[in-house]
């Protein structure tokens, strides 16, 4: 029953969070979903294919609910690290295509929205790479890569918008840069997942507390 196997996925998802992949093992996923290892290994041939499962199902929200054969084994997730590094280009060319026309139609407000979406959308599968990027050396290499687009994008962003106007002038743009993505971030990925302490904040409040943050810091008014 796929009810079953999304409980695994989630509860390995935690797991590989917030305390490594290399350190989990299927007893530990089995004692947090409440049923047996016996049980696991009837849905999945090991702990590698749970974290294939994992990760595929942020690439596609709804892998998860077509019928597998059980058990689910790594031919399933053949081609995955790349299709996971082409996800990761084709996001940050997307995120960028506002810069093509100096941002005339895209506002610093968006910007801000979209990047807490964007953050929130792939929050687990970010911090999975983060978090086990020994173990995942190429998913991690590609990753390291998109990061620092990422921060040159949304610096560029904030250039864009200091020459129109809508930003207030500021004198170590990358370092700002940098400090909005990991306050989005904390906010749309760590608190959720990663904190010492995690909290169960609904996303469109921790949303809303950086937007009305964020804007006040940065944006002019008129």
């Amino acid at each position: 029953m796929n009810e079953r196997i999304k409980s695994i996925a989630a509860a390995a998802a935690t797991l590989f969070l917030q305390q490594g992949y290399a350190k989990t093992q299927i007893s530990h996923i089995a004692k947090a979903v409440g049923i047996s290892v016996g049980t696991i290994y009837h849905d999945f041939t090991g702990k590698k294919e749970i974290m294939h499962f994992v990760l595929k199902c942020i690439v596609d929200p709804d892998f998860a609910d077509q019928d597998f054969e059980k058990p689910i084994t790594d031919d399933l997730f053949s081609g995955l690290e790349n299709e996971i590094v082409s996800l990761l280009e084709d996001t940050l060319a997307d995120f960028s295509s506002h810069l093509a026309d100096h941002a005339a139609s895209y506002r610093f407000e968006s910007l801000i929205s979209d990047t807490f979406d964007l953050l929130s959308r792939y929050a687990e599968g970010c911090l999975f790479i983060e978090k086990n990027q020994y173990e995942f050396k190429y998913l991690a290499r590609h990753y390291r890569k998109g990061r620092r687009r990422f921060l040159r994008i949304m610096t560029q962003y904030l250039m864009v918008f200091i020459e129109n106007g809508a930003v207030r002038p500021l004198e170590h743009i990358e370092l700002t840069a940098a400090l909005i993505v990991e306050l989005l971030s904390w906010w749309a990925m760590g608190i959720r997942y990663s904190s010492f302490e995690t909290q169960d904040i609904p996303s469109d409040l921790a949303k809303s507390i950086c937007m009305d943050n964020i804007l006040a810091a940065y944006q002019i008014s008129y």
